[in-house]
């Protein structure tokens, strides 16, 4: 067995991927331009994090919802990068 483990460490919520992207939107201030295209090969119609692994592991439970956490990582990036 390898000497590590991959665990998933997102929130569990289900976020739709237009409430996702309007999430994005509000944080860097500026509308995205939108191609609205029919599902493609390989696409699900659903997917979201099994955090199960990490809270049996280390008691933590993701609590960030997806604008508070994009919000956050926006600030971080413009501060690490300065833009």
């Amino acid at each position: 067995m390898a000497p590590y483990r991959v665990v998933n460490i997102g929130n569990s919520d289900k976020v739709k991927l237009l409430d996702f992207a309007e999430a994005i939107e509000a944080a860097i201030g500026q509308t995205a331009i939108r191609h609205y295209i029919e599902m493609q090969q390989g696409d699900v119609p659903a997917t979201w994090a099994d955090a199960t692994l990490l809270k049996s592991l280390t008691e933590f439970q993701p609590q960030t919802d997806v604008r508070e956490g994009i919000a956050r990582f926006v600030g971080w990036f413009r501060e690490y990068y300065g833009k």
